[in-house]
């Protein structure tokens, strides 16, 4: 299927890496030009050098989202560089699980204020675009009360009541919002390959539990956030789309 993305820009935050490289990967495949940021600034520019292999324009900048200013400037940049915003992926997440005054202020600084400050940001290009999305990346740990109850759960429970909000607020404007609640997800450098090194009975105990007997892929993730971002997906607003084989049980 074709999902109309050629020659379309899009941006994602945290794209050097996992998911959200997973994500750059794909929208790339489709044909459109993307733009990524990160950390660390040589898998950022390790990343856009393969994503220019693919034959878009692709580019990147090493920063911290929470840094409100950088990433306000890095949006800029991007739209300028790429042509506009028709899609903006806000992926990034700060991982605190627990329940200190650290991580709830990490959480909120990251997950939650990251994802405020690049919309905010990027509003004003997606206007301009006659296919304007945005995809927030919550977990099921948003969804559905478990081991990541605290900080972490709590923040990704209100991306998802932020997208509902968004979608209703936008959607005068031509600008479609969704959510992404991906289920465990394992990759290189990921925080599943860290507890299978460092808490394998948390991780056995994990993969127990999916009755798909595995953990998710970026990929397979990808996959759902680039059909929600494009054209295919015109009529779909304001939804929660789990990925998850199966774990949550809620209705």
């Amino acid at each position: 299927m074709d999902l109309g993305l050629k020659g379309k820009h899009a941006l994602i935050t945290g794209g050097s890496k996992g998911i959200g490289r997973a994500v750059a990967q794909t929208f790339a495949d489709e044909g459109a030009h993307v733009a990524i940021c990160a950390r660390n600034a040589a898998e950022v520019a390790a990343a856009v050098a393969e994503l220019k292999g693919r034959g878009v324009k692709a580019s990147g900048s090493a920063l911290d989202v929470g840094d409100a200013g950088a990433l306000k400037a890095w949006v800029e940049a991007s739209a300028a560089e790429l042509g506009g915003i028709d899609a903006l992926v806000c992926n990034v997440s700060a991982l605190a699980v627990g329940d200190s005054q650290e991580t709830w202020e990490k959480t909120f600084q990251v997950d939650m204020m990251h994802t405020v400050n690049a919309v905010a940001a990027a509003l004003p290009f997606l206007e301009k675009s006659d296919n304007a999305s945005i995809v927030l990346i919550s977990s099921v740990s948003g969804f559905e009360v478990d081991f990541a109850a605290g900080s972490y759960g709590a923040m990704k429970a209100a991306l998802i009541h932020y997208a509902k909000g968004l979608s209703r607020q936008l959607v005068a404007k031509g600008i479609r919002v969704n959510c992404v609640s991906p289920g465990n997800t394992y990759f290189d450098g990921g925080i599943w390959q860290n507890i299978e090194k460092n808490l394998p009975d948390l991780y056995a105990s994990t993969v127990k539990v999916n009755p798909t007997g595995k953990f998710g892929t970026p990929q397979e993730v990808a996959n759902g956030v680039v059909f929600l971002s494009s054209p295919v997906a015109s009529r779909i607003s304001g939804t929660n789309l789990v990925i998850d084989g199966a774990l949550t049980v809620a209705v």
